[in-house]
């Protein structure tokens, strides 16, 4: 498995359209959420990915402080084609390390989708919002200090 690193303009269209067709895979037609992925915030994240010979398995975004909120770096769009295979946690720490070294922060949020509380715990987040429906979902802020 390659861990790959990019920004938005670095991206080919191969890599751009299976990264929007896992996205809308996912978040749109499995969890049955209609919402608008297309968000004007790819344009200003670092695109991390895993990907092997069959193509990409395991996607999330990065952005910094100042894009999503005011106070910190944020990871989005958390996803892996396959489930409980560990690439989630091998992807999300490849996300803090590009926060960390990309944006030199010490301050990592995001929202979490409640049921995936525990695994966001695992790498160091903390809940520091009540719950809350993003799209009809109920979703948390999470919020990771460098350790």
């Amino acid at each position: 498995m390659e861990t790959v690193v990019k920004q938005f303009n670095e991206l080919t269209l191969s890599e751009l359209y299976e990264i929007m067709k896992l996205r809308v895979d996912v978040f749109v037609v499995e969890q049955k959420c209609p919402y608008h992925e297309l968000d004007n915030l790819d344009q200003n994240a670092i695109h991390v990915f895993l990907k092997d010979d069959e193509g990409i398995e395991a996607y999330l975004r990065v952005m910094d402080k100042g894009v999503v909120f005011e106070d910190a770096a944020a990871i989005g769009r958390v996803i892996a084609r396959k489930r409980r295979c560990h690439l989630g946690s091998e992807l999300l720490q490849a996300g803090i390390n590009t926060a960390e070294q990309y944006y030199h922060t010490d301050l990592i949020r995001l929202e979490a989708q409640v049921y995936a509380r525990s695994f966001y715990e695992k790498a160091g987040f903390v809940q520091c919002s009540e719950p809350f429906l993003e799209d009809g979902i109920p979703h948390v802020q999470m919020v990771r200090k460098k350790q």
